[in-house]
């Protein structure tokens, strides 16, 4: 298969074969013993220390016999000088005058050894000695640049591009790093906290024999040496209590679920969900535990219990208000769902011009309810409790109130980011439920569970104590923590469309002598760049406009000069 290359990918292979030709391998295997960081060596500085860091030029200052380099390595960059003589004390000049200076590239990773000093301008800098190249990059990286006023052009910011190739975007976009280590410290705190309590991580499969535990269109496969269908997990739920029903009283899982539904600014196809059971506990338990879970988790990741999210100041210190599903359908809507027949939940929702049909039950009605006038009412942490039987199949009966349920949702921001039970342990109820679930689908309620897990059931007929369980959405917790309104940005590699292989552009003369001489400066002056070119009037009028049709080029004012950009694609 034949590549269409750029002239900088071009260029960039012919230097990788003059290295190769000068006995200089481009791609070395053996270990390169760094010793510190960037950031380590600035906060632990002292003049004259050796050190050896790693990582990619970034920038070169080219000045004759010395220059200044950028490198960034994991932790940030530091400033490099190179000195032709300090680095080639010999005759041989090669590795300054030739390596560095001509065959080194914007992107290549560099191992260097120097010493530590301060210059003139109070840069805490290396004195390079030694340089080693330990891998040439063939493709050039965007390099955004700020102008005298402080404006950004050639930023890496495009959406597409940005999810698609986020390993670029890592090392360009250095604020995107920051959310995924937020992310880590995330699981790390909460893991740390369940383990501090005494229960215990476990794993189950990913791949089921039925699609249980939520009520959710799953991704199917095939085993061929069994010729069965099975499930990729849309949730973990029933396997977790099954363990409980084994003997453990407390068990967790950071479980990667799969569900073949649409994809928006809020869900992704495979997402990751954090599900623990705890025995001996109620629904009022877990909302003691949860709020001190999430006190523990925002000051661990941010340093404080408050986050802000868009327009919203948050703050996750406990204790949470407590408002029940009732209560809060009564404060928004002044409608009570107590005691009402399905046909009047169906009329009163229409009345509150709520889109409804004919498949949905009670609880898919009060649902709707609860979600168009309710729920995005709630900004700071609140659990929402006591919910209708209807909508809890896996969920115990109130104790107070047989047409309830103990079970809350803890909303943030009108978003639900957990959900939790006094976990159903009747095994003859439990199965009533699933059957009037199948009932509800055959209905045409694309949200009732298809399928009876008799499996399950007879582990429940074996006997499961008293249990509790809460479930996280952990991609959507730290959209909040990192005010990421898209899911995608707290995501390494979000599902995407299939990359469209773009068709190669026929540009006129004109158009392609404009294109070619604004790539190569990325951005100039519409004056300068005009006048730089053979063009009559008419053939840069015709080029110009043609290019930014194309999205190519885009012009911009600032004060009285027009500025020329390229747009990267």
């Amino acid at each position: 298969m034949s590549l269409e290359l750029s002239e900088q990918e071009i260029f960039r292979r012919e230097t990788r074969t003059k290295l190769i030709n000068q006995g200089i391998e481009p791609y070395p295997a053996a270990l390169f013993p760094v010793d510190t960081l960037s950031k380590e060596l600035k906060e632990n500085y002292e003049e004259g220390k050796r050190v050896i860091i790693a990582g990619r030029l970034m920038t070169k200052n080219i000045m004759g016999k010395a220059s200044f380099s950028s490198i960034q390595d994991s932790a940030g960059r530091v400033q490099a000088y190179f000195n032709r003589d300090e680095m080639c004390p010999g005759e041989d000049k090669s590795l300054y005058n030739d390596v560095y200076k001509k065959l080194l590239d914007i992107g290549d990773f560099i191992g260097i050894e120097g010493t530590l000093f301060t210059t003139q301008v109070g840069e805490k800098s290396i004195n390079v000695e030694k340089m080693t190249l330990l891998s040439k990059s063939l493709k050039p990286l965007p390099m955004p640049k700020t102008d005298s006023e402080g404006k950004v052009h050639d930023a890496f910011t495009n959406p597409e591009l940005r999810y698609r190739q986020r390993y670029v975007d890592l090392v360009v976009n250095p604020q995107v790093k920051e959310v995924f280590i937020k992310r880590t410290k995330m699981f790390n705190a909460m893991r740390n906290f369940f383990n501090d309590a005494g229960y215990f991580e476990v794993e189950t499969p990913v791949l089921q024999p039925i699609a249980g535990g939520a009520a959710a269109r799953p991704f199917i496969t095939h085993h061929n040496s069994l010729d069965i269908p099975l499930y990729m997990r849309i949730a973990n739920e029933l396997y977790l209590k099954r363990l409980i029903v084994g003997g453990f009283d407390g068990v967790y899982e950071f479980s990667k679920n799969f569900r073949n539904e649409g994809m928006d600014r809020t869900h992704n196809p495979e997402f990751t969900a954090m599900e623990i059971y705890v025995a001996y506990k109620d629904y009022n338990w877990m909302m003691d535990f949860t709020e001190k879970l999430l006190e523990n988790v925002a000051t661990e990741v941010n340093g404080t219990t408050e986050a802000t999210f868009g327009e919203h100041k948050i703050n996750f210190k406990a204790p949470y208000k407590r408002v029940t599903m009732r209560q809060s359908i009564i404060d928004f809507t002044g409608f009570d769902i107590k005691g009402k027949s399905e046909d009047e939940l169906r009329a009163a929702a229409k009345g509150m011009g709520i889109e409804v049909d004919e498949t949905m039950g009670k609880g898919k009605l009060i649902d709707e309810i609860f979600g168009e006038k309710c729920e995005g009412n709630y900004i700071q942490p609140t659990f929402i409790t006591d919910y209708p039987k209807e909508m809890s199949p896996l969920c115990k009966v109130h104790r107070e109130d047989s047409e309830l349920t103990e079970r809350f949702e803890l909303m943030v921001c009108g978003k639900e980011i957990a959900n939790a039970y006094s976990e159903l342990n009747d095994p003859v109820d439990q199965r009533e439920r699933f059957e009037e679930q199948l009932k509800l689908a055959a209905r045409g309620d694309d949200e009732a569970g298809e399928f009876i897990d008799n499996d399950f059931l007879r582990a429940l007929e074996y006997g499961m104590p008293p249990t509790s369980g809460l479930g996280i959405g952990m991609d959507r917790l730290i959209m909040f923590l990192t005010n990421n309104q898209s899911i995608q940005e707290v995501l390494f590699f979000p599902q995407m469309r299939p990359e469209v292989k773009q068709k190669k552009l026929e540009l006129a003369d004109n158009e392609k002598a404009i294109f070619d001489a604004i790539k190569a400066q990325k951005t100039m002056e519409l004056n300068a760049l005009k006048n730089s070119l053979e063009l009559s009037n008419k053939q840069w009028d015709k080029g110009m406009k043609a290019l930014t049709k194309l999205g190519l080029v885009k012009v911009t004012k600032t004060d009285d000069t027009l500025i020329v950009d390229y747009i990267e694609n």
